[in-house]
């Protein structure tokens, strides 16, 4: 126990005498671990908001105003029996447009100008069982004799087909490529965190190396003489977690209600589990890269 105490004010010593490379190399940690964080937190609420969409994903089949009514059962009864589809549900005309009408009640003038007529057609809607099934059910059901039949554009049959796939690919498309960026972002920032350390720790030791003369001739151990480095290494990341975790907890705090109740359709909001495992993920990613950088510096320059 005084060794430690003996290793803690050392480091602090050496964190005062090079108070430049040491805020350097903190503020490096900060950054980086600030955009972990952030990178980490943004992809749980991405996360939430892909599910999210998922789960509203189903395929809608429009029906045409001249398909038999034994055309059209035999299709529902077809499409109920393929795998991956847990519920189809028949919508006629009248049911279509009484679904318009009062979607649309604050806007009487959209219904007035229909005049009687009803344009919009029958459908069926087919609800899934797992949304990353869609585009194999729409291929089977664009190629079934029976959905040919009644389907209201016979000259584009996938024409008659709705479904939200494609705004999924592009939402995965979009993360993959932020995570892509976000993953060179820290590789680039990490490898600044090291060389600050490294220049940090090599200043240290150059300046106590008399000191460190002295301790291998009285036989101090080598295990004693790296303590106060790796101290030091040690205390950077500390101190530059500990800055990140304040910023991402006042992001949190006061930023995220905003953007929360700006956009409240989104699950943006996270359960505080999800940051305490994010910080504690900070705290232990910080101190291997203080610890990691403050080894290498050492078998550089301290050679014992």
């Amino acid at each position: 126990m005084p060794s430690i105490f003996y290793f803690l004010r050392e480091a602090l010593k050496g964190f005062h005498r090079h108070l430049s490379t040491a805020v350097g190399s903190v503020i490096t940690i900060f950054l980086s671990l600030l955009i972990i964080g952030a990178f980490a937190i943004g992809g749980f609420i991405v996360n939430n908001i892909v599910s999210s969409i998922e789960s509203e994903v189903n395929i809608t089949a429009y029906v045409s105003d001249d398909a038999s009514d034994d055309n059209v059962k035999a299709f529902q009864a077809w499409v109920t029996e393929i795998d991956g589809v847990s519920k189809v549900t028949y919508t006629s005309k009248e049911e279509a447009l009484e679904k318009f009408r009062n979607s649309m009640a604050s806007s009487p003038e959209i219904i007035d100008q229909l005049d009687g007529q009803n344009p919009l057609p029958a459908s069926f809607d087919i609800e899934l069982e797992d949304p990353q099934q869609v585009q194999d059910i729409a291929d089977q059901i664009q190629a079934n004799e029976y959905f040919l039949s009644v389907c209201d554009n016979q000259d584009d049959p996938s024409d008659s087909l709705k479904y939200g796939q494609k705004t999924v690919e592009r939402l995965f498309a979009l993360t993959n490529t932020i995570r892509i960026i976000g993953v060179a972002v820290i590789a680039l920032l990490i490898f600044i965190a090291f060389i600050f350390i490294n220049n940090t720790i090599r200043l240290a030791i150059l300046s106590r190396r008399r000191e460190i003369a002295i301790m291998r001739l009285v036989g101090a151990s080598n295990n004693f003489i790296r303590g106060p480095f790796l101290m030091e290494g040690a205390l950077h990341a500390i101190i530059g977690s500990a800055f990140a975790i304040l910023v991402l907890e006042l992001l949190h705090r006061f930023a995220l209600p905003y953007v929360s109740g700006a956009l409240m359709w989104l699950p943006i909001n996270l359960d505080f589990t999800v940051y305490l495992v994010v910080y504690a993920l900070l705290i232990v990613f910080g101190l291997v890269i203080g610890l990691i950088g403050a080894t290498l510096a050492m078998r550089r320059y301290l050679k014992i």
